[in-house]
C-alpha cells in the first residue's frame, strides 16, 4: 500500500515503463493530483480544501516513512508532489490561476535554490524533508495562483 500511495496510485511509475527513466515523475504525479484536486475543490468550500489538503499531506507523510528509510528520495516516489498541489489549489476557482499554481509550484520544487525556504525544507532528515520541501513549495503557487485569482 505504501508504494500505491508513494507512486501517487501509479502516476509516478509512467515515465520509467515509457522511457526506461523515471526522470520527470514528479510533474507528472502533481499533474495527475491537479487534474484530482481542481475539480474536487470546484465542488468544496475552502475549509474543506483545507481539510482534503491536509489529508493528502497526512497520507503522504504515513506513505513517505516507510518508503524513504528504504528507497531514499527515489523519483518514482511523488506523493510529496501530489501534496504539494492540493496545497496550491486551495481555493482557486478559475483555469488560469489554476496553470500559474501549478507552473509556479513546479518551478520552486525543481529550483529549490531560488525560492527563499524551500531547499532548507528539503534539508530536513529523512521523509520529512522529502515532503516538506514540496509543501513550501505549494505555498508558493499558492500565493501566485491568489495574486493571480485576484487580478483576472
Amino acid at each position: 500500500m505504501h508504494r500505491v500511495v508513494g507512486s501517487f496510485f501509479g502516476t509516478g511509475l509512467v515515465l520509467q515503463r515509457l522511457r526506461g527513466s523515471d526522470s520527470g515523475s514528479g510533474t507528472v504525479g502533481a499533474l495527475a493530483a491537479a487534474i484530482l484536486a481542481y475539480p474536487l475543490y470546484q465542488r468544496l468550500d475552502w475549509p474543506w480544501q483545507i481539510g482534503a489538503a491536509l489529508l493528502v499531506t497526512l497520507v503522504a507523510a504515513w506513505s513517505l516513512r516507510a518508503l524513504v528509510d528504504a528507497e531514499g528520495d527515489a523519483g518514482w516516489i511523488v506523493a510529496d508532489e501530489a501534496a504539494g498541489t492540493f496545497i496550491a489549489l486551495i481555493g482557486i476557482a478559475n483555469w488560469t490561476a489554476a496553470i500559474v499554481a501549478f507552473v509556479v509550484f513546479r518551478t520552486a520544487d525543481i529550483f529549490k535554490q531560488s525560492f527563499p525556504g524551500v531547499s532548507r525544507a528539503e534539508r530536513m532528515e529523512g521523509a520529512a524533508g522529502v515532503l516538506a520541501d514540496d509543501l513550501v513549495a505549494g505555498l508558493y503557487g499558492l500565493a501566485a495562483a491568489h495574486v493571480v485569482q485576484s487580478l483576472v
